[in-house]
């Protein structure tokens, strides 16, 4: 009786998970509308959600169900967002199972992402508690953001590429909180914005102004001291807040720097008043013109792109990470003016290197902040410029006349390359995601060119292929001499259907499709910029056409400047003319003739 009830509940198990699929994929298709969803079936896929227990395929079709409605109806995100807590959701991030906890972060991002403003801004009570329109805030608690640092970023398994991107989206997201501080201008007129400047000169300067000292006395004095403290406006310090962005952001990071830094604020202040006045650093317009640049690297109020992985581990690991972020910025803002000796109108120039600074250190991709320093430290001033020189020689070198002839003799070779690599990756193949597919894992489809170059060969895959997928098991073909042309992005017909999924700016871009006959298309949608390259550029040079994309442009530069490099190893330091040497004149005789004895 025991086992007939077990095998009669996997039986149930298996046909609904079944069932969810084929729920998923219908409405993926676009055929019917997710408004006409009932509040009784949110309810019951919910209960799949939120119960203990529950089996693995069930409950990742269901968190992909509650996703898709979310990101598709604002009515059925309303329903979701109160049928699920945060604290359920942490379960499923504690998991072993990596595909759960990534359909879980994506359901957390689908929630914030289409959360209204207002929601986003209220004060959390209970993280754990809360229904997921109070998702905002709730994703800065320590709680949820040490979970996914130490079960998802830090657990045994390496991150999987749909994963990367979920936590990519959440980074992109919660600083996206900021915004709304990034695009407030400063109101000169409100005390309470106003106390914030003076309690950043009193902490600075430990002087508050004597009472009895007469109004004119301390205007001089509060003038004198908003001069050290690097502000634009001496008399006004307030109107150097009032462009967006970085708008009161920027006022947010020095207050926090001043309070939870105290030592370095006062001593980046005290040592740039103590030099002389063209050399100091003005720290309230450092500060200004670092917030704005920060949020310019990490595009802040940017929605996240829909192929980008890159997060950045170190933002999970602090509370107030954005914060810690701008203080050792500043910091590094204040080492590189001292290495430059830099003057006032050595600004811009002092604010290039550092953005350079800290976008290169963030590409090394430290796992903490305490890490980020470290890279920032192997960053000096000099060493960007030695970078810089290394790749200005590997970029700029041989533009004499004689070595761009030589350059242009080799092209052709490095080009017949380029299409040979080009063609054995077509043969060796790609797989592709189906069209319509929210889930990357849900559903493939393969396709591969014949090693004679004939004849394109593609079918479908019930998951992605580990090894190479043998010619018999694809059952369609497109014989090359039918292809018409090769159309991409707005030109391709699966893009003109309107679907916000397809109208996506970065789907558009990875979009192409090969017309054949009798008027077909063979629709793609690339996994990634690198594959959309190597295929349009392969199909354009099956047709004889030009290949045109990003990647052969880079690979030519790359591959000529190598084997400009190798053809001249020999002529190292030594100056080639720009003309060639003069043919001498011919000899009166040509009697060379020597006759050994």
């Amino acid at each position: 009786m025991g086992l007939s009830f077990v095998w009669q509940f996997h039986l149930f198990g298996e046909m609904l998970a079944f069932t969810l699929t084929a729920f998923l994929e219908l409405m993926d298709h676009g055929i019917v509308s997710w408004d006409l969803i009932s509040f009784s079936f949110i309810k019951q896929i919910s209960n799949y959600v939120n119960q203990p227990m529950v089996d693995v395929s069930i409950l990742q079709r269901s968190l992909a169900i509650l996703e898709s409605m979310v990101l598709n109806s604002q009515t059925l995100y309303q329903r979701v967002a109160h049928e699920t807590t945060v604290g359920q959701l942490i379960a499923h991030l504690q998991v072993s199972n990596q595909e759960i906890q990534t359909y879980a972060i994506a359901l957390i991002n689908a929630l914030f992402l289409k959360a209204p403003e207002d929601r986003r801004q209220e004060e959390p009570t209970n993280p754990l508690d809360l229904p997921l329109t109070e998702m905002a805030n709730t994703l800065a608690q320590k709680h949820l953001r040490s979970i996914i640092l130490n079960h998802v970023i830090r657990g045994n398994r390496p991150i999987k590429a749909e994963m990367a991107h979920q936590l990519y989206v959440l980074q992109v997201l919660t600083f996206n909180l900021l915004e709304e501080r990034m695009m407030t201008k400063m109101d000169p007129s409100d005390q309470g914005q106003r106390d914030i400047i003076f309690e950043l000169r009193r902490i600075a300067f430990d002087a508050d102004s004597d009472p009895n000292s007469s109004t004119e006395k301390r205007k001089a004095m509060y003038t004198k001291d908003y001069k050290m403290l690097g502000f634009t406006n001496h008399i006004n310090p307030a109107m150097d807040f009032t462009q967006t962005p970085p708008g009161m952001l920027a006022l947010d990071n020095m207050l926090y720097l001043a309070k939870v830094h105290q030592d370095t604020y006062i001593r980046i202040v005290l040592e740039n008043s103590s030099r002389e006045d063209k050399h100091e650093c003005p720290f309230g317009r450092c500060a200004i013109e670092l917030t704005k640049t920060l949020c310019e690297i990490l595009q802040v109020g940017e929605l996240p792109n829909e192929g980008c992985n890159d997060y950045h581990p170190m933002f999970f690991t602090h509370d107030r990470a954005w914060e810690e972020f701008f203080c050792i910025c500043i910091q590094l803002l204040n080492k590189t003016w001292k290495e430059m000796r830099a003057t006032s109108e050595d600004f811009n120039k002092v604010m290039q290197v550092v953005r350079e600074q800290i976008t290169r250190a963030l590409g090394m991709k430290p796992n903490s902040l305490d890490q980020f320093k470290s890279k920032l430290r192997g960053l000096s001033y000099s060493e960007i410029l030695r970078l810089r020189q290394s790749e200005r020689m590997s970029q700029d070198d041989f533009q004499s006349p004689p070595i761009i002839e030589l350059r242009e003799r080799i092209q052709p070779e490095i080009l017949e390359l380029i299409k040979q690599q080009r063609l054995n990756r077509l043969c060796e193949g790609s797989c592709f995601r189906k069209i319509g597919n929210r889930r990357r894992q849900e559903k493939f489809w393969f396709c591969r060119l014949s090693l004679n170059h004939k004849v394109l060969h593609y079918g479908d895959l019930e998951e992605p292929p580990q090894g190479e997928v043998p010619f018999e098991s694809l059952s369609e073909k497109i014989p090359v001499a039918d292809i018409k042309s090769v159309v991409t992005g707005k030109d391709c017909p699966h893009m003109k259907e309107k679907s916000a999924l397809k109208q996506n700016k970065e789907v558009l871009e990875l979009a192409f499709s090969i017309l054949h006959d009798p008027d077909e298309a063979l629709n793609f949608i690339a996994p990634n910029k690198y594959e959309y390259c190597i295929w349009t550029d392969g199909l354009s040079a099956l047709l004889g056409r030009e290949m045109s994309s990003e990647l052969t442009r880079s690979d030519l530069d790359t591959l000529l400047s190598m084997e400009m490099k190798l053809r001249l190893l020999d002529l190292e330091n030594i100056q080639i003319p720009e003309a060639p040497p003069p043919i001498p004149k011919e000899p009166s005789t040509y009697n060379f003739v020597y006759h050994y004895g």
